[in-house]
């Protein structure tokens, strides 16, 4: 699985799934978001790996033994402004106690590699403006920030 206790950073798997949901529900209990749906894991293989896929793409941080770490998650989205395409990276997301070891990096850099395959010239996401932690990780990389504010409407 990893090379020298260095964690191996791929795509996600459907035997992955159930696993991702856990660091998953850890994630929007950081945002102080409601928990994902009980069934996350299938709703993420239908998006994944389903007929119409892969709408989603997602890679994971995998330690010796097959524990997942951490998991970012992408998908292609538009701008009418720039009239192009671009790689949205939903999420992001390390478990406790595996932050500041470089495997932040590994994530991104698969996404990137992601977009690059893809034919997408830029990826973008957001943060919550308290996550002071995961903004000074962004300026690191080198990010530019853009100051909006993420609405959301119920369809239903």
């Amino acid at each position: 699985m990893t090379r020298a206790g260095v964690p191996l950073v791929r795509h996600a798997r459907p035997a992955d799934l159930p696993r991702v949901a856990a660091p998953a529900a850890e994630h929007a209990a950081y945002e102080n978001a409601p928990p994902p749906p009980a069934d996350l894991p299938r709703r993420l293989e239908g998006l994944l790996f389903g007929p119409s896929a892969p709408r989603l793409r997602c890679f994971v941080a995998e330690l010796d033994g097959g524990e997942i770490v951490g998991y970012a998650s992408c998908a292609p989205e538009l701008s009418t402004w720039d009239g192009a395409e671009y790689l949205h990276m939903d999420c992001l997301f390390l478990r406790d106690g595996h932050r500041g070891l470089g495997i932040g990096p590994m994530l991104v850099e698969a996404v990137l590699a992601e977009a690059r395959a893809l034919g997408l010239g830029q990826v973008q996401w957001q943060t919550p403006p308290w996550n002071t932690d995961a903004i000074r990780f962004y300026d690191r990389l080198g990010a530019r920030a853009r100051e909006k504010r993420r609405y959301s409407l119920s369809a239903c």
